[in-house]
């Protein structure tokens, strides 16, 4: 199936650009968040990929209009990608005293890249008539989504909040601790 080679090949260069993004946010002292569920994602995305063709016939023909909806989603994706920049990441990594994004789609969505790749796995199963791949990883991704902004919106609440301590000039002598707590 062409259509999972050529996502998969997608994917994998992310992983790339992924990869030397966390090391550079780790090697500037960031902070990763929400490290348990992160296998889980992984697992999800490489079982769908792995699903799709298993599930759809070969020879398959995709509905247009299902395709067209996955492609235009990858505009999406990227804005969302080039706008977090080497902030991008496949983990919830955050550097402290670093201010949130709030550029490209993050002017309109809290969560832009979520939107899509929520959009999307069950978009591409059911374009070629796994409605049951469809259901089934939509969603799993959805309840682990939810989990991953749980996490995301906890370290960014807690990196503003100390963000607005130390601008205060309240908090320079005692760094807080992941939780926003004095150490």
């Amino acid at each position: 199936m062409i259509a999972v080679a050529l996502v998969a090949l997608q994917r994998a260069a992310e992983l790339v650009l992924a990869r030397r993004n966390t090391r550079a946010l780790r090697e500037a002292g960031g902070v990763e968040y929400g490290a348990g569920h992160y296998p889980l994602i992984v697992a999800l995305h490489a079982s769908w990929l792995i699903a799709l063709p298993l599930a759809v016939p070969a020879g398959a023909e995709p509905d247009g209009i299902l395709i067209a909806l996955y492609l235009a989603l990858q505009p999406l994706r990227y804005w969302a990608i080039a706008a977090l920049g080497r902030r991008w990441t496949t983990r919830v990594i955050v550097v402290p005293g670093a201010a949130p994004v709030r550029a490209g789609p993050y002017r309109f969505l809290r969560h832009p890249n979520y939107l899509a790749v929520a959009l999307e796995i069950p978009l591409l199963p059911l374009a070629f008539g796994a409605w049951e791949i469809a259901a089934v990883f939509g969603m799993l991704n959805f309840a682990l989504l939810a989990i991953r902004i749980r996490a995301e919106d906890e370290a960014l609440s807690t990196e503003s909040a100390r963000r607005d301590v130390y601008a205060r000039g309240t908090g320079a002598s005692a760094p807080l601790d992941r939780k926003g707590a004095r150490g």
